[in-house]
């Protein structure tokens, strides 16, 4: 059975019925894990290989995994640094912040890839304005150039351990204030003003190889009356036609407040994405859309976009979290990423 286009979560540690019927059915395409389907390491790999055994070519298996307030899975994990605490560094050591930056990247990468798990939505691409309420910190840096650098060598070190990297949140998040999980977002600024600030990671990170991109569900009027998730400008025009970035675009949770803003049903709002561009959409905390969805949606996935999405298994002959902390490379990584800070603001896991 091929992928299908629709990447969900379930319900909890282990599978229920519900969830093995949905994975099953053809229009799914992948699982998106959360702290509430992890207890420990060895719980985790039994899960996923038991979500890996369901389907051939198996499901791609991913999770929101970046370091700081967004970190999913923290017992048994080395608890990674948000990677502003990384831009701090790159001020007054660029040289170092950039290793610093890679060997987080390979323990992210290798600690996911030893419970079989494919991808981290990871590395935020956005610029840190100093006034959004949702990225903040999990952003690298004000400077587009400092968060193009640091999120190579992030991607470098994920690469190394066998893992894809996937930028977000295309075309850019950090400007406004809101937060899309809850209301519906505008940014009001002109094209030229976006290009000559927020894109230039995305740029960088495509020009260096960048496999995965994640789509936001921001209004930019100026470019299109559509959040850029719904929009064939931003995703075919500007995304693959001038930026001529080739990877797997994924949507954001079509279930966040800014996405059912755009109007339509979950299968609408399914089928817009998918015609503006996305590869693959994402229904998270919601099995009444996912349900909704695979019951009413109609989409075949072309042989591009499946190659795009397999690409996105990365290696998969992987050490096991026993051998891993027996190997010398992750046992320096670990102690070089433990002279990084930890911000400790009481801020929203989201």
């Amino acid at each position: 059975m091929s992928l299908g286009p629709v990447m969900l979560d379930i319900e909890g540690l282990q599978l229920t019925a519900r969830d093995k019927k949905r994975l099953l059915h053809p229009l799914t395409g992948g699982v998106i894990l959360f702290t509430r389907n992890f207890s420990s390491y060895q719980q985790l790999t039994t899960l996923v290989a038991e979500i890996r055994a369901i389907r051939n070519p198996s499901l791609l298996i991913a999770v929101d995994h970046e370091g700081g307030r967004v970190q999913r899975f923290q017992q048994d994990f080395t608890r990674l640094p948000a990677m502003g605490e990384l831009g701090l560094i790159w001020d007054k050591q660029p040289g170092r912040a950039k290793q610093l930056a890679q060997q987080v990247g390979y323990i992210l990468a290798a600690e996911l890839k030893a419970s079989g798990i494919d991808l981290s939505f990871t590395p935020v691409l956005d610029i840190d304005y100093g006034q959004s309420c949702i990225i903040g910190d999990r952003a690298f840096h004000r400077k587009p150039q400092a968060i193009a650098e640091l999120a190579h060598y992030l991607m470098l070190g994920m690469k190394s351990a066998g893992m894809m990297a996937v930028g977000k949140h295309f075309p850019g998040h950090g400007y406004i204030r809101a937060d899309t999980h809850l209301e519906a977002t505008v940014d009001n600024r002109a094209y030229a003003d976006i290009a000559m600030d927020d894109l230039i990671p995305f740029r960088q990170m495509i020009h260096f190889g960048l496999a995965g991109m994640m789509s936001a569900h921001i209004i930019y009027p100026r470019i299109d009356e559509t959040p850029a998730t719904f929009s064939g400008k931003w995703l075919k025009a500007i995304l693959r036609d001038e930026l001529q970035f080739e990877g797997c675009i994924f949507s954001d949770d079509l279930s966040m407040q800014a996405a059912a803003a755009y109007g339509g049903g979950i299968v609408a709002r399914a089928e817009a994405a998918l015609k503006a561009g996305c590869d693959m959409i994402l229904v998270c905390n919601s099995p009444q859309s996912v349900d909704e969805l695979l019951d009413g949606l109609q989409w075949d996935v072309s042989a591009v976009s499946l190659a795009r999405m397999m690409r996105m298994h990365g290696k998969q002959h992987n050490p096991t979290i026993t051998e891993l902390r027996e190997s010398a490379h992750y046992v320096k990584a670990i102690r070089d990423i433990s002279s990084v800070g930890f911000d400790s603001r009481e801020l929203p896991l989201l």
